[in-house]
């Protein structure tokens, strides 16, 4: 969606700060011996508290509330019975919905210290993140974008996700544009102001292919090797972007 007005921006603001409260509440509770189902009941409870709603369940009936997905699972993970264990490298998806506003914001956090490869491949993608957020301004190609996270994740050693991208939000998950996280030289869109969109590398430390599981669901890498993924909501201005959710 575009902003149009101060009403706009406040829904959005709004539906930012329950989505970035959920994400702080999760990573709180990540902890050994904790199911991804409890994580589930958490933020369950903090929409609860909030009026606000699951927007994957709502929009496409994803069977929990948030996405957790662990390992080499690199997102759309089902919350279930799944015990973390120490090491673990957890990614947290949260899509909220309230007042007819939508958020959409991601985290990966390690159960305890991790491995080094865990704590670089987290750090790789916060930082492809973050090398987006300075590319990402009014008048420039949504290439850009792309372009600013696959440079940072080869830098690092690592490899981005084909097939997955950010995307345009706000009066639901997905819209328009799609925000991808290499370049593509045929990509021709142009970034305007008051345009709400996600930035969200979802990273490897191993194959660059994903695959899909039986359960229709949960997509993980190829070859098994270490996934990591995150994502903020934010609005584009002619300056640096105004962040949302994150």
């Amino acid at each position: 969606m575009s902003i149009e007005s101060d009403l706009d921006l406040a829904g959005m603001r709004e539906a930012g700060r329950v989505t970035t409260e959920t994400l702080d509440a999760l990573e709180a509770h990540v902890a050994a011996g904790v199911t991804t189902g409890d994580l589930d009941a958490v933020a369950a409870a903090v929409l609860r508290k909030n009026d606000a709603r699951s927007a994957p369940a709502l929009v496409y009936g994803f069977p929990g509330t948030v996405l957790i997905s662990v390992n080499d699972e690199i997102v759309h993970g089902i919350p279930g019975k799944r015990r973390l264990l120490e090491g673990d490298l957890v990614s947290l998806d949260v899509t909220i919905e309230k007042d007819g506003f939508v958020a959409d914001a991601a985290r990966t956090v390690i159960v305890g210290a991790g491995s080094k490869t865990a704590r670089a491949l987290v750090d790789a993608a916060n930082a492809s993140l973050r090398n987006a957020l300075t590319v990402a301004r009014a008048g420039v190609k949504v290439n850009a974008i792309g372009r600013a996270v696959q440079d940072e994740v080869r830098r690092r050693g690592f490899s981005v996700v084909r097939g997955l991208c950010g995307h345009g939000v706000g009066r639901t998950i997905h819209e328009e544009p799609q925000v991808p996280n290499v370049y593509d030289r045929f990509l021709q869109d142009v970034l305007t102001a008051g345009l709400v969109l996600t930035i969200e590398p979802m990273i490897s430390a191993g194959s660059s292919y994903p695959v899909e599981d039986e359960d229709g669901w949960t997509i993980r890498t190829r070859d098994g090797s270490l996934a990591a993924h995150c994502e903020h909501t934010l609005v584009i201005t002619n300056g640096a972007p105004l962040i949302l959710a994150a």
